[in-house]
Parts: structure tokens; C-alpha cells; sequence
């Protein structure tokens, strides 16, 4: 009698072919993430007060950071006014019947949720998936910004676009600046060569969006190296990038002086008037590339002399200040204790060194000739009659009284050995007054993340805490987790010591 023994079972092919292909799917991710912003605008243009639905607000966000990414310079960006007076007519070409008002309240919403306005960092975040190395797949963060404001001179702000923005303009996500300059003006030549100017205009704006990019690169080094020389590896990075950018820009300029002779040859021969005009537009971008690039190989060969600078300025630089100081728990509450002798000599030292010095003012002679000839104004005995004041008693808008608040108080007064979990004082809470338990939850919540410096300097002895430990909260009005609640007891006996020793 023959067994037959079944196959074994073959092995489930991966799903990441390698490190490569799982790299590339996740470039491909961010690249669909960086353009997810200007999507959501034309989603979103459905919740503004009118119809908005005729304008295309994606074309008007990418001609926004266009018109950004080619006014800034090195030092300096583009101006907030200036880039929304260069969007209007383009917002006013998808509608011409509408008002000048609202051409401008769209293009100004365009340009503010660019910047995300509104959000803590002004910045977008996207969530996507690799596998790691043990073939497990892990969820990522990416972190992005299309446009930002930076600070000018004289408290002036400007606006800059970062990589992520110029790449959602080439259509193209993490790309080495230098491999993608180069091929961008070869495709420029070639193109200019074989009489496609149209096409050829196309290449040299890629060009000129890969030169800004290229000076951001330094720019953002820079910037790093004048908050902390620490922070950037000037023995081999920077030293290799700045000697590799010289001979990019070098071999640039070389190349795009020749471009340039070849355009005003095609200008000159073209017989068809469109091919004149864009003859004559690729001519101004190719001069603005070369502006750029002569401006990149100055910052590059000043960037040697500041790093030398600023080390010698943080390596020398004086301590960081103090912080400010707490008023009441290093003041206030250390001097209300002590005899009125004792007090007023900490106020006086304090008052004396806190307000400054007070400027004189200067008397001048007609002034005073004034004082002197003016009549002396005959004066009341009480003085005049004050006006009645009239009050208005203010509406209490509060949703919880006092009664309330003093329940919930007393329902959170609990033993420092017996803490208790969210859901049971929820719903002892519940039992007593329906609303009651919006007011437990909110105080449990913000106790999650306690004060306990300020509580500790203003003398309390008792402070309530919260903290999740994993647990879920099964509750019928509020969801989110079952934080355990308790009271902790601070060092009353320190505290006495340090006000002592404060006084």
C-alpha cells in the first residue's frame, strides 16, 4: 500500500520585492502626498460663504507657488502682497463677470492654506506604509510644507517655497539637484537644436526651478551653521558639497552661455512670430539661470569665511540668559509672610531693578514762559461733580454653576492611596446630575497633563493627576481611554524650605 505524502507548501512571496522597490513605492507615496494639499483646495472650496465652484483653485495654487519660487532670492523671499496682486488675473480669467473683491478673497485663501494657516507648525503630514527589513509593515509620518513664511530684515516676513514645492512642480520627489540640472539642460539643448521651442521652454523652467533649489540646499546649511556650527559636519559634508557645487556651477555657466548663443541664433532665424516670441522667453530664463548661478558661486565662496566667523562667534559667545522668573511663586508668595519691615526691602530691590530708569524731561523756555503768564484757573472747593457711573450687570454665560463645580470638587477629593478609573466617576457623577459628568471628564482630562512646577511654587499640598494606562473607556456619552485618577501629595515641609531661603 503506497502514502502518498502531500507537497510541501510553497513559501508566500513577499510583499516588498527589495529594499529598492520598496523605496521607490514610498517616493511615489510622498510625491502623492505632497500634491495632496492642492487637491483638498478644490474639495474644499464647497464649504467657503458663495459659489466658489468656478474656480479651479488647484491651477491657482500651482500658479501661487510658481510665482513664489521665482521672485524669492537667497537672501530674501517673495512678498505676501506682491505674490496675491500677480495671482488676480488669473483668478479673474476663470471668472471675469465676478467682483474684483472676491477674485482677491480667493486668490488670498489659496495663498493662506498653502501656508496652512491655522495649524500649530504650518505644516502638512501625510501617513504611509513601508516594510522593514524583517518584512514587517510599518506605518511612517512624512512631514511636509509647500510654502513658509521666514523672517526678513526689519521685522519684514517674507514667503519661500521648499523642495517639496518646487518638486510638485517638475513632477518629480526627492531628485539629486545636480543629476537633475544637468539633465534638464542637456534636454534644453536638444530640444532648442531640433527647433522645438515650445517644448524647449518647458525644459528651461524645469532648469531654473532645479538652480533655486540647488541655492536653497546652501542656504538652509547656512542658516543652520549661524544657530549652531555644531549642528553641520563642516570637516566633510559641507567641504565636499561646496567644492562640487563650484564645479556645477562652472560647468553651468559654460554650458548655458553656449545654450544661449544657440537661442538668439534660433530668434533671429525664426521667420514665424510665435517662434520669435518664445525664442525671445527662453533668452530671459536662460539669463535668469545664469543670474542665479553667479549669485550661488558668491554665497559659495563666502561660505568658508562664515563658518570661520561663527565659530569664533558661538565658541566665544557669552551664556544663554535665565529665564524669566515665576512672580508669584518666587515673589509673591515668599513675601506675604514676612513683617511689613522685612517685605518692603524685597520690594523696593525688586520694584528698583524691574522698572529702570526714568528719562528727564527737558524743559524748554517757551514752556515755561507759558506756565508762568497763564492765569491761575479758578478751582472748586470739592472739586467738580463726578458723573454717575452707569453699570451694566454682566449675564453669567457660564454652562456650570457653582454648585456644580464644588460637587465635581468634591466627587475628585479623593485618598492619595485610592485612585479610581474614569468610568466609575463618570458614572457615580451621572447618578447625582446629568451634566455633571461633562465637567468630571473635562477636569480628569486636564489633569492628565498636570502642573506640578506651578503647584508645587504657589504652596499646594494636594494635586490631581491622571494617567492612561491602555484601557479603553466604555462609557455611553465619551470614548477615548479609562484614565485612573488620583491625588498626589506634594513635599510640604521643601516648600517651607525654599520660601524660607527665597525670603
Amino acid at each position: 500500500m503506497s502514502v502518498t505524502l502531500p507537497a510541501p507548501a510553497k513559501p508566500l512571496p513577499s510583499p516588498a520585492p527589495g529594499p529598492a522597490a520598496d523605496e521607490g513605492l514610498a517616493r511615489r507615496l510622498r510625491a502623492l502626498a505632497c500634491t495632496a494639499p492642492l487637491h483638498d483646495l478644490d474639495v474644499r472650496k464647497a464649504n467657503l460663504a458663495g459659489e466658489y465652484g468656478i474656480y479651479a483653485m488647484a491651477e491657482v495654487a500651482l500658479a501661487a507657488i510658481d510665482l513664489v519660487t521665482l521672485n524669492m532670492d537667497f537672501d530674501t523671499g517673495a512678498d505676501h502682497e506682491q505674490i496675491v496682486a500677480r495671482l488676480l488675473p488669473r483668478v479673474a480669467a476663470q471668472a471675469p463677470h465676478r467682483p474684483a473683491a472676491e477674485h482677491e478673497r480667493v486668490a488670498r485663501w489659496v495663498l493662506e492654506n498653502l501656508i496652512n494657516v491655522g495649524s500649530v507648525d504650518r505644516g502638512f503630514r501625510a501617513i504611509y506604509g513601508t516594510f522593514g527589513p524583517d518584512g514587517v509593515y510599518v506605518r511612517r509620518d512624512y512631514d511636509f510644507k509647500l510654502i513658509e513664511e521666514v523672517p526678513g530684515y526689519g521685522g519684514a516676513v517674507y514667503l519661500r517655497t521648499t523642495d517639496e514645492a518646487v518638486n510638485v512642480l517638475v513632477g518629480a520627489l526627492d531628485t539629486d539637484v545636480t543629476s537633475a540640472q544637468i539633465a534638464a539642460e542637456v534636454k534644453l539643448e536638444v530640444l532648442i537644436s531640433r527647433g522645438r521651442l515650445a517644448d524647449a521652454q518647458l525644459a528651461a523652467e524645469q532648469a531654473r526651478y532645479r538652480t533655486v533649489q540647488y541655492a536653497e540646499t546652501l542656504r538652509r546649511t547656512l542658516d543652520a551653521t549661524r544657530r549652531n556650527v555644531r549642528a553641520v559636519d563642516w570637516l566633510e559634508s559641507v567641504p565636499d558639497m561646496i567644492e562640487e557645487a563650484l564645479d556645477h556651477v562652472a560647468d553651468r555657466y559654460r554650458h548655458e552661455n553656449a545654450i544661449l548663443t544657440n537661442i538668439r541664433k534660433a530668434r533671429d532665424e525664426a521667420e514665424e512670430p510665435d517662434n520669435k516670441r518664445r525664442a525671445a522667453e527662453l533668452v530671459d530664463i536662460v539669463k535668469d539661470c545664469i543670474r542665479r548661478h553667479t549669485q550661488l558661486q558668491s554665497r559659495l565662496l563666502d561660505a568658508g569665511p562664515l563658518f570661520r566667523a561663527e565659530q569664533d562667534r558661538q565658541a566665544f559667545a557669552a551664556p544663554a540668559p535665565r529665564s524669566g522668573i515665576d512672580l508669584y511663586g518666587q515673589l509673591v508668595a515668599p513675601v506675604l509672610p514676612l513683617p511689613l519691615a522685612q517685605a518692603s526691602r524685597v520690594t523696593d530691590a525688586f520694584f528698583g531693578s524691574a522698572v529702570g530708569l526714568r528719562t528727564p524731561v527737558s524743559v524748554r523756555v517757551t514752556d515755561l514762559v507759558d506756565i508762568l503768564l497763564t492765569p491761575p484757573v479758578e478751582r472748586e472747593h470739592l472739586g467738580a461733580e463726578m458723573p454717575e457711573p452707569d453699570l451694566i450687570a454682566t449675564p453669567d454665560d457660564s454652562r456650570f454653576s457653582e454648585e456644580q463645580l464644588a460637587a465635581a470638587m468634591e466627587l475628585l477629593d479623593l485618598p492619595h492611596d485610592a485612585p479610581r478609573r474614569l468610568s466609575g466617576l463618570l458614572a457615580e457623577a451621572r447618578r447625582s446630575d446629568p451634566d455633571l459628568p461633562y465637567l468630571v471628564a473635562l477636569l480628569a482630562v486636564h489633569a492628565a497633563s498636570p502642573a506640578v512646577g506651578t503647584a508645587y511654587r504657589q504652596g499646594e499640598e494636594r494635586l490631581l493627576f491622571a494617567v492612561d494606562d491602555g484601557a479603553q473607556l466604555e462609557d455611553p456619552e465619551f470614548g477615548g481611554a479609562d484614565l485612573i485618577v488620583g491625588t498626589a501629595l506634594l513635599d510640604a515641609a521643601a516648600m517651607i524650605a525654599d520660601r524660607t531661603e527665597a525670603a
